[in-house]
């Protein structure tokens, strides 16, 4: 066998609207609607499928919970910028600038939380 790509993920989360707004606003991503009463955030090729905590979709994860997650995602933006993005919108950083190993070279990372706690990597490309 021979995976490709990842076509997208799911995070279960506490609120689905707050959660849209903070990746539309302060990550860029697009709240987008499919199947019957679905939400995901578009970026990219990428999707990250919604689930509302208590009443995920079937199948779920064996022990689905908001706040587990650890995503990295690679932004094309200088990360000085996104930086400066940060702050104006208000979202603190918890490490960063500080160098990190991904999956296709050594990258430049800051940390950030969203809503639900999930830990959210953003990284530059070295």
């Amino acid at each position: 066998m021979h995976i490709e790509r990842l076509d997208h993920l799911v995070l279960t989360v506490a609120n689905i609207e707050v959660t849209c707004d903070f990746y539309s606003h302060v990550l860029g991503m697009r709240a987008i609607s499919f199947g019957e009463g679905r939400t995901a955030l578009s970026f990219s090729q990428q999707k990250i499928n919604l689930h509302p905590h208590g009443a995920e979709f079937e199948p779920k994860a064996a022990h689905p919970v908001p706040g587990s997650a650890d995503l990295c995602f690679i932004v094309s933006t200088p990360l000085e910028q996104v930086i400066e993005h940060l702050d104006a919108c208000g979202v603190a950083i918890e490490q960063g600038p500080i160098a990190r190993t991904g999956a296709t070279g050594p990258l430049i990372s800051v940390y950030i939380r969203d809503p639900d706690r999930n830990l959210i990597e953003l990284s530059n490309l070295q």
